[in-house]
């Protein structure tokens, strides 16, 4: 606690306002513990009361949050991104019933100013704010754009791009959310780690607001003079880009299945191109010369034998100890659990839960050890991260080299991990360096057929004193690799992407220079518009880096094609062919039941995910293998449907009674629905609804979920496919009025 540079005396009251916060961490997939929370005082003259950061907060939204009262905010303050960062910093946090809906949020401030940092606020999810939303993209772009000049209170920041790249699946009782970045400027040029992000719902309401934390008050940047023209850039890197050839692994998050295509990327180690010189700017400065990468070299040249031949879970345990073991006094390895699962890639693995004990609380991880083999598959050491969090940093009287450390690198993965190796190349470019940390990251790239497959790696983290920091081996199962001799040609690959190739200029730090406080103008090389691209070495066309495109398929229907296009775009509804597809057809039971799931929540048809192994059959003709059986399996458990049938037949056409009754069990309204005779339904064709479901046709149309013609419910007619959609969407506008959501 630096409280030399604290303008108060620390009495009882004085503490009262804030000033305790508790220090616990967790590294990815980790879990954490706390204990009495510690004191930490911010570097500040300045002391705010919860009811300053109250006023403050009104301020910045005028009325909007009227109705909460002081007693419904909580405060916590003093809390800094690195120990060298000795910015206060202040947040609130709200929580209160409405309509009886919980809802809730937080907002951050930061400097004596109490500038906003940060906001989210969850609200009551309306009809308003689901499809067809409220607000236009167009509108909430708007929004976003008033919101920030009014929040900032400076025209120095412009919009930069809509975070539309990835396009998930996305349920029907999920609000809209758009979503924008607008970079600060300096000189009408977008400064490249200065950026606030924006969410807008559907209904025109802010939910989120990022500032990126940043001291550009004490930076220099470059002049915009004499600095080298696009064409000159444009030219340069024409002239010494070339194409390389790699594989792509995509998989679909629904269902588990992996697929591998083909792409063309362009080569070369560097970051962008310095406006005033023309250099290349690489992870280690600028240089003249063009960065290649280097030249794929196998580790191994044969296969190793596996460290070793099965391994007990006692022996894990020991493997794990030896890899955390620490010479701290100040905390005490603790081994939390020892799990045997099966990996993404049904590889059966001990994961090992531990934690590292301090006074003030702990922070832990997991381990993955491959059972067959003994090998780490998954480690990651935060020992170094807690105690320099700690202010226990070990210094290391001299840090260890890149080369030094890439031999170590090397070592350790020939220890722990020694029957992967002869599927990886030698790292082909530069290590990431956490300067902080005096940290090297290697990536040994996955080879296949002689190319990189792109995103399978073993990473490597090695610290400043030479030992084993991380160890991740991702090497995903595939069956089948596309052949190299359906792909177009380097020579027209390269054609294709000069063609797309546009530069960038914006401003940029050196990240590899120690508290580097310049920004240089940086020309960064951009494809086909967009950051996210990849072009597809069979068909030349470009596609997004993370696969999942928005679907192009658009059809055609004279009273539901908008519903039914929505479906299509959020992957509710799968359709390849528009000219093929009927939306006028009968939908099947099974097909009827896959919207329906999909509109209501997100989950996982593959096999990894927890407790998916112990899924059991309930259906004879259902069995594991069927593309349907995760999905009917997570009805039956929600009781969308029923189990005590011994089939469930997918291929007959679901009817609107049928339906109806699925829906009244989404609602949660079975047992007011199964007392068929306490209901009166005035249907002309009441006579033709079976007994069983009197009661969930009349709740049906009570929350007007179907249409109806001439006052006939048409009990036993089939649904069709533009049916489906629209009730559907009713269905999921229901939920979000009754606020019953539902994760099954």
């Amino acid at each position: 606690m630096r409280l030399n540079k604290l303008g108060i005396i620390l009495t009882s009251s004085a503490l009262t306002v804030g000033l305790f916060s508790t220090t616990v961490s967790a590294a990815p997939n980790g879990t954490n513990q706390t204990s009495k929370p510690i004191v930490q005082v911010a570097a500040s003259n300045v002391v705010y009361t919860k009811d300053d950061l109250i006023k403050k907060f009104r301020s910045y939204f005028p009325k909007q949050f009227d109705s909460l009262k002081s007693s419904d905010f909580q405060m916590s303050s003093g809390n800094y991104y690195t120990p060298e960062d000795e910015t206060s910093r202040y947040s609130l946090s709200f929580t209160q019933t409405i309509e009886g809906k919980r809802v809730y949020g937080s907002v951050g401030f930061v400097g004596d100013n109490l500038d906003i940092e940060h906001f989210s606020y969850s609200p009551p999810i309306g009809s308003d704010a689901l499809f067809p939303a409220k607000v236009s993209k167009d509108e909430a772009r708007k929004l976003a754009v008033d919101f920030v000049k009014s929040l900032l209170k400076e025209d120095s920041y412009q919009l930069e791009s809509d975070n539309n790249y990835y396009y998930p699946t996305r349920i029907l009782t999920e609000p809209i959310n758009y979503s924008f970045s607008f970079t600060k400027t300096k000189n009408d040029i977008s400064i490249s780690d200065n950026r606030v992000d924006i969410n807008v719902l559907g209904n025109g309401q802010i939910t989120s607001f990022y500032k990126y934390p940043s001291t550009q008050e004490k930076n220099t940047f470059d002049e915009v003079k004499n600095i080298k023209s696009e064409k000159d850039i444009l030219n340069k890197l024409k002239e010494n880009l070339g194409v390389e050839l790699q594989y792509q692994v995509n998989i679909d998050y629904q269902s588990g299945e992996r697929t591998v295509k083909l792409v063309y990327q362009p080569t070369g180690n560097f970051l962008g191109l310095s406006a005033a010189t023309g250099k290349w700017l690489t992870p280690n400065g600028y240089t003249d010369q063009f960065p290649s990468k280097a030249k794929l070299k196998k580790i191994v040249e044969k296969p190793l034998p596996a460290k070793q031949k099965g391994i007990t879970m006692e022996q894990a345990k020991k493997a794990a100890e030896k890899l955390l073991e620490n010479k701290s006094d100040k905390l005490k390895l603790s081994i939390q659990s020892i799990d045997e699962i099966e990996n993404y890639n049904g590889q059966t693995v001990y994961s090992i839960q531990y934690m590292y004990n301090h006074r003030n609380g702990g922070s832990g991880a997991s381990i993955e050890i491959n059972k067959a083999t003994g090998e780490v598959i998954q480690y990651h050491n935060m020992l170094g991260y807690l105690m320099n969090e700690l202010g226990e940093k070990q210094e290391v009287a001299k840090p260890i080299s890149q080369k030094d450390a890439l031999a170590k690198a090397t070592s350790y993965i020939k220890e722990w991990i020694p029957s992967y190796l002869h599927n990886f190349s030698m790292p082909v470019d530069e290590p990431y360096y956490e300067e902080n940390m005096g940290a090297y990251n290697f990536s040994f790239p996955r080879v296949v057929n002689g190319i990189i497959v792109s995103g399978d790696s073993i990473n490597v983290g090695v610290s400043a004193d030479g030992s084993l920091s991380s160890l991740y081996v991702n090497e995903q199962k595939v069956e089948e690799w596309p052949s190299l001799k359906e792909v177009i040609s380097a020579k027209e690959a390269k054609t294709l992407l000069n063609n797309s190739l546009k530069v960038k200029l914006n401003y940029s730090k050196q990240m590899q220079k120690k508290d580097n406080k310049h920004y240089d103008l940086l020309y960064v090389p951009v494809y086909n518009d967009s950051s996210y691209s990849t072009l597809d070495a069979t068909t030349g066309k470009w596609s997004s880096l993370f696969g999942g495109e928005q679907s192009s398929v658009v059809v055609s229907h004279p009273t539901a094609q908008e519903e039914l296009n929505y479906l299509i775009s959020t992957k509710i509804l799968d359709v390849k062919d528009a000219k093929a597809f009927n939306g006028d057809a009968a939908i099947t039971k099974g097909e009827a039941l896959k919207i329906l799931m999909n509109s209501l929540t997100y989950f996982y048809e593959g096999r990894y995910y927890y407790g998916n192994e112990t899924v059991e059959q309930t259906f004879d003709n259902i069995d594991p293998k069927h593309p349907l059986f995760q999905l009917i399996e997570r009805a039956v458990s929600a009781e969308i449907i029923k189990a005590g049938d011994k089939k469930f037949d997918v291929d007959s056409p679901v009817t609107r009674e049928e339906l109806s009754a699925w829906y009244i069990r989404v609602l949660g309204l079975e047992h007011a629905a199964k007392h068929y005779d306490i209901y009166k339904v005035n249907f002309e064709d009441t006579n033709k609804i079976k007994s069983d479901y009197i009661g969930y046709v009349a709740l049906a149309n009570k929350y007007g979920l179907f249409a109806t013609e001439k006052n006939q419910f048409n009990p036993q007619q089939e649904v069709t496919y533009a049916e489906m959609s629209v009730s559907t969407i009713r269905l999921a506008h229901e939920i979000a009025k009754k606020g019953r959501y539902n994760n099954y």
